[in-house]
């Protein structure tokens, strides 16, 4: 019986493992499946973006176009095999997503994407004091009324004090 036992929860592993193991295979793709690196994922306008690809083989040229970028050429990278090139969003591009296609000799063509991004806010923000150049006005205020709250509370300290005894 217990034989029985091990020998059925031995089947029941195997079989568990066999079953995952076709899931596990196409999870990892294709390895010869041509692909290209876009970098960064998330570009603003006015920015480079970099492409590089491994895809086309020994060539060390290769052409590409992107939707909101225009035409730019690939050159042979610091790694063999690997073409890299360089393009920039111009500025006033709106957000919204990008399609880049490199074309490397024979017949070599591969597309994806990536996203245009609004530009990050940058400098201080204006609150409705007027200017900021306009510190020594602010700065001599702000010291008038700190002395006045300062001069205010001694003497009602004082007129305490005085009250008490």
């Amino acid at each position: 019986m217990r034989n029985t036992r091990v020998g059925a929860g031995i089947c029941l592993i195997v079989a568990a493992l066999g079953l995952s193991a076709p899931a596990a295979v196409a999870a990892l793709g294709p390895a010869a499946e041509p692909s290209i690196r876009i970098s960064p994922r998330r570009a603003t306008p006015g920015s480079e973006v970099t492409v590089s690809t491994r895809s086309c083989g020994k060539e060390t040229y290769g052409k590409g176009t992107s939707e909101a970028g225009g035409a730019f050429h690939l050159f042979a990278g610091k790694r063999e095999g690997t073409l890299v090139g360089v393009f920039k969003i111009p500025e006033g591009t709106e957000p919204g997503t990008d399609t880049v296609t490199v074309k490397c000799p024979p017949r070599i063509l591969i597309t994806d994407t990536y996203k245009i991004t609004h530009r990050a806010p940058s400098g201080g923000v204006d609150a409705g004091f007027g200017a900021p150049t306009d510190k020594g006005t602010q700065l001599a205020a702000g010291s008038v009324l700190l002395a006045g709250a300062l001069g205010g509370g001694v003497v009602r300290m004082r007129r305490r004090m005085s009250v008490g005894v």
